[in-house]
């Protein structure tokens, strides 16, 4: 069972989240919370799988409580936005959010991207993704991380291709057929690049190589 927290301020499209992921058999809602400071705490309480966390929130909004739920490894994070939310959203990513979903997102894709960010595939709708990061990626006044390209020399020349894969928004399969290699060999790369750059997703790396033009 994948154990999901949902963090919604508006009880009725809360009610209405929560209603979705209980229809999937392998998807339990374990929680609800209306702002960011109860979804931290509701996190640090029920330890989910998972936290369904909307980007604008009172009291402390989903970016802040994004970072403080990774921070303290209690869930992953799939944000919920709207595209007119773009610079919450990179800032969601920035603070570790495994992936993201619009609103408008149907039943069956959002109990899909809930499976997957529980696989470990960060990179939720791929061609969204690419979309954002790279509108981001364009504008300098936006990246803020001032990344020092040299912290790409701990990579194999394996894992710099994989990376730049990720920055193209590519899944494990999609990374997999470019590069002629195992599914689960990607998995392992990522791993990898992952705890050398310090990073805590896969929407972080994807983020990162933009950045750096990889």
């Amino acid at each position: 069972m994948i154990r999901v927290l949902v963090a919604e301020d508006q009880s009725a499209v809360r009610a209405g989240l929560v209603l979705i992921l209980r229809s999937a058999p392998d998807i339990e809602v374990v929680g609800e919370a209306a702002d960011g400071e109860e979804a931290v705490a509701r996190a640090r309480e029920l330890r989910p799988d998972l936290v369904l966390m909307d980007i604008q929130m009172p009291r402390l909004d989903g970016v802040g409580a994004t970072r403080q739920v990774v921070a303290e490894g209690l869930a992953d994070v799939l944000v919920l936005t709207t595209f007119d939310l773009d610079a919450y959203v990179f800032g969601a990513l920035r603070a570790g959010a495994a992936g993201f979903l619009l609103k408008n997102t149907d039943a069956k894709d959002l109990l899909e991207a809930v499976r997957t960010v529980a696989r470990g595939e960060g990179l939720i709708a791929p061609a969204v993704t690419r979309r954002l990061i790279a509108e981001f990626a364009a504008e300098p006044v936006r990246a803020e991380s001032g990344t020092d390209p040299a912290v790409l020399d701990a990579l194999t020349r394996r894992e710099r291709e994989v990376l730049s894969c990720l920055g193209q928004g590519l899944s494990n399969a999609e990374i997999a057929v470019r590069l002629d290699m195992a599914e689960a060999t990607v998995k392992t790369h990522v791993s990898r690049l992952l705890a050398k750059l310090g990073l805590r997703s896969r929407v972080q790396a994807a983020v990162l190589a933009q950045e750096l033009r990889v």
